[in-house]
């Protein structure tokens, strides 16, 4: 198979849309196919099989934003999209980003098969500028996103069978939808790491992902500000973002410093095995892997009860979910799980069992299985001229 996977968001591994195109490239090369890799990654240039754009100039002052939230956005060139896609039998759009929108057109034009992963809620988009809670505006963008892009898709990859119901209902019709988890990898596991001397004597709280609105850090701020254990608990934020100098500002009446951090996979691996408890508590979230990377290493797990987040799906039961947006009820369940240190341990172990359905081969063997699928359809149709369509898998 020759595939060209198309990243308006790549190089940097500092978010889920990053990862989910550096595992599903490296997984499909790793088959033995042949895979190129469309992107305006500067580092890529000279990487074979790599097809670099420039950067979309917004100006200096957004430019900047832009660098805050720790991505780089792609300037669509049809040259080079054309030379990525020349060959290929099939094309993989990470997100409806301008990249994506342009390349979708191209791929049509040039008659190869598109599939497509939801990796956006329009929520993420909105939020930006503050309108994320008008769900007109919301549904507007998604309704742009299928007319645009999705539609000319002979498959979206959805990560959680929540996001799909979500597009779905928007739209107001169903779609050739395969649900499939980005998986986590094998090395995220649990194992025995102690506890820096610094924190020997603490309660380690972790919660990593973009410092963002959406993904409410502050929240969690104010929570163990809130917290009868606030003197106890070092609380350590993996990640960083355009929100940085405010949760610093925020925190600035916490007893004990938190850790504002951006870390290595193999550093956040051993803070997730030293943590004692994990704490999701975004509003919007499409999948949450690093919420699954906690299960997976068998942490006790908080998560708010937001109906725009999946990760709510994760709870082991109620003891474990919190109002969303309430740092006082957040505060309630951090105590009760402080104070339940034996029970803790019970559900760290039920937290590890579940995270059995998120094994990253598993989920890339089925992406493998999509893409093949649809390149089958594709030929089908041109041979037969009958339409074929992708049968959704779950």
């Amino acid at each position: 198979m020759i595939i060209t996977v198309v990243c308006d968001i790549y190089g940097k591994k500092n978010n889920g849309s990053a990862m989910a195109a550096y595992n599903l490239i490296e997984y499909l090369k790793a088959q033995g196919h042949v895979v190129r890799v469309l992107c305006c990654d500067s580092s890529s240039v000279g990487v074979p099989d790599h097809y670099v754009v420039p950067n979309l100039n917004f100006g200096k002052m957004l430019n900047s934003y832009v660098a805050k939230v720790g991505v780089s956005l792609a300037k669509p060139q049809k040259d080079i999209i054309r030379q990525a896609f020349n060959g290929v039998e099939l094309v993989h759009i990470m997100m409806p980003l301008p990249l994506g929108l342009a390349s979708v057109k191209v791929a049509k034009e040039m008659d190869i098969p598109v599939t497509a992963g939801f990796h956006m809620q329009a929520e993420n988009l909105t939020a930006y500028f503050k309108l994320n809670k008008f769900k007109l505006v919301n549904k507007s963008v998604y309704r742009y996103l299928y007319d645009h892009f999705y539609c000319y898709c002979s498959a979206i990859h959805y990560p959680t069978e929540f996001v799909k119901e979500q597009f779905e209902t928007a739209i107001g019709k169903k779609t050739k939808g395969y649900v499939i988890s980005n998986g986590v990898n094998s090395y995220v596991r649990k194992k025995e790491v102690q506890k820096p001397d610094a924190y020997k004597d603490k309660i380690v709280i972790l919660s990593t992902g973009r410092y963002s609105t959406e993904k409410r850090q502050d929240v969690l701020i104010k929570a163990v500000g809130k917290s009868k254990y606030k003197d106890k608990i070092q609380l350590i934020l993996g990640g960083e973002g355009a929100k940085d100098k405010y949760y610093k500002r925020l925190s600035k009446k916490l007893p004990v410093t938190p850790v504002f951090k951006f870390f290595s996979r193999d550093e956040m691996i051993d803070v997730l095995n030293y943590a004692d408890i994990y704490v999701h508590p975004a509003q919007i979230e499409l999948e949450g892997i690093s919420c699954i990377e906690a299960i997976a290493c068998g942490k006790l797990t908080i998560v708010s009860d937001s109906k725009l987040s999946a990760t709510r799906n994760f709870a082991i039961d109620d003891s474990c979910v919190f109002k969303a947006n309430d740092p006082t009820d957040l505060a309630k369940k951090l105590d009760y799980w402080i104070e339940n240190s034996e029970l803790r341990k019970e559900y760290q172990e039920k937290y590890l069992n579940s995270a059995l359905a998120f094994d990253q081969t598993e989920c890339m063997r089925q992406m493998e299985k999509m893409l093949f699928t649809c390149i089958q359809n594709h030929n089908g149709t041109n041979k037969s001229g009958a339409q074929l369509y992708c049968v959704s898998v779950r």
